[in-house]
């Protein structure tokens, strides 16, 4: 995603120099600026309707198909994509393949995030998936040098493919990522779950970590057949339905409100290079702050939080601004812009933890694909040039004070396992704010069957134990 703003700035830039003298073997240019300028946006938008759209689909096929499937499959046909993108034509060419080489991407990104989920235990959750947006953060920061390197937008298009290339070479190596346990057993495929438990527990006990053991044998012995869930029986459910709708809703409003902040930020902000670095830190801020609060204090809690704050501050942008001193409306902007990547970060995590394993990938999906729906409103409105933007910033702040209310109805997650089967899902219930459930740190992927949950069946088959055997008491007796 961050490559799309870059390169159609370098692109911009590049058109407001003095027109070289083409020759008959070189690539055509367009004109970006003046009357075209609205391509660029146009273009931005193309990309992320192409990342909602793969995000859809890359979600259903993960659950019909598996994770890792999924992402090998997204990951080699970014390869092709990337390319035609670098040698398109025509403008249409580029958006065309602009639109195809997003969704692959998407594809790669929610797989892999799905899988890395479902690999980790509850207290390593919230960690491993914030090292992982460092990563992504780390990418977005070093994207300006390559580009500086690169100096035109084909060898940068060109130069990004390649380590698309080399990734899609390094990661078809099976020990590399194996198929998520979780959606093996949670879909009944007790054989392939033993083995990848096995290629776990050979690699680093993760077997007998997580207790997995006994259940791939339990399953085994009645030999079911795969059962797959599609994205259409999270719309039959109500509990599922409801978290999926409000998270979705949440990371709506947290990619789509951003564009108020920022543009308070932009008379700010230096020219494009070092504006593009000060963006970035309120990232990298809310991935600390999430590191730091939602482990301790809960993700419905920490959500909450961000939510009122991205709220309050864009009121008080849409009906002060004018009144208040330069550096407020600068240090609301910076706060709401922290607060709102938290808020989309927090979502779409939450939404994978309260989601069943069966249709996590098609329900975090339409989280995701929610998140870039609201992504797409800068763009838009850079199509507009601008006009509209009160009524934009109005209906985005009362959305945002809807999702405060709406976060109240969520269950909380932190520290609990993850629910597989929809029966699961549906159970979660929505606790009071400040009483934290209870932890459990060390469960196996699914719980286990056949535990008696009425205790008063004890005393019955123990007695007919007795019976059939030895005396309650006493010696036994001598035939």
């Amino acid at each position: 995603m961050p490559a799309a703003g870059l390169r159609s700035n370098l692109v911009t830039e590049g058109a407001q120099k003095p027109p070289r003298q083409r020759t008959p073997t070189s690539p055509p240019q367009w004109d970006l600026v003046c009357a075209a300028r609205w391509k660029v946006p146009l273009e931005q938008t193309t990309h992320l309707l192409g990342w909602a759209l793969g995000s859809v689909a890359a979600g259903m096929a993960c659950d019909r198909f598996g994770r890792r499937p999924t992402f090998l499959v997204s990951l080699g046909l970014a390869v092709p994509l990337g390319l035609s993108v670098a040698l398109a034509i025509d403008f249409v060419m580029v958006l065309v393949a602009r639109l195809l080489f997003g969704a692959a991407l998407a594809g790669a990104f929610l797989s892999l995030y799905v899988a890395r989920l479902e690999l980790c235990d509850p207290p390593h959750r919230l960690e491993v998936t914030m090292i992982a947006g460092f990563s992504w953060l780390a990418g977005e920061l070093l994207l300006p040098g390559l580009a500086v390197l690169c100096r035109d937008w084909r060898v940068l298009q060109g130069a990004v493919t390649a380590v698309l290339a080399l990734l899609a070479a390094c990661w078809w190596c099976p020990a590399l990522l194996l198929e998520s346990p979780c959606w093996l057993l949670a879909t009944q495929q007790p054989d392939k779950a033993r083995r990848t438990l096995r290629a776990l527990s050979g690699s680093g006990g993760a077997e007998e970590q997580s207790g997995t053991t006994a259940e791939p044998e339990a399953l085994a012995e009645q030999c079911p057949q795969p059962r797959y869930h599609t994205v259409c029986e999270i719309f039959g459910t109500r509990v599922i339905w409801k978290n999926a709708v409000i998270l979705g809703f949440t990371a709506f409003i947290g990619s789509g409100i951003r564009h108020c902040f920022t543009r308070n930020l932009a008379p700010h902000l230096p020219r494009f290079l070092p504006a593009y670095f000060a963006l970035r830190g309120p990232e990298a801020a809310a991935c600390l702050f999430l590191c730091v609060t939602a482990e301790r204090c809960g993700r419905r809690a920490v959500l909450l939080l961000c939510a009122v704050l991205t709220g309050t501050a864009s009121l008080l942008l849409l009906a002060l601004t004018q009144y208040l001193l330069e550096l407020i409306v600068l240090m609301l902007s910076v706060l709401g812009v922290t607060a709102s990547h938290a808020v989309t970060m927090l979502s779409i995590f939450f939404a994978s933890e309260v989601l069943p394993t069966v249709v996590r990938g098609a329900g975090l999906g339409l989280v995701v694909g929610a998140n870039l729906v609201g992504s797409a409103a800068a763009p838009i409105a850079a199509v507009a040039s601008s006009r509209g933007f009160f009524l934009h910033h109005l209906v985005f702040a009362s959305f945002a004070i809807l999702a405060v209310l709406s976060i109240m109805l969520l269950p909380e997650s932190q520290g609990r396992r993850l629910p597989h089967s929809l029966q699961e899902g549906e159970s979660q219930r929505r606790p009071p704010l400040f009483r934290r459930p209870p932890r459990e740190d060390h469960l196996p992927l699914l719980a286990p069957r056949g535990i008696p949950h009425d205790y008063s069946r004890i005393v019955p088959s123990a007695q007919r134990a007795l019976g059939s055997g030895r005396g309650p008491a006493g010696p036994p007796t001598e035939t």
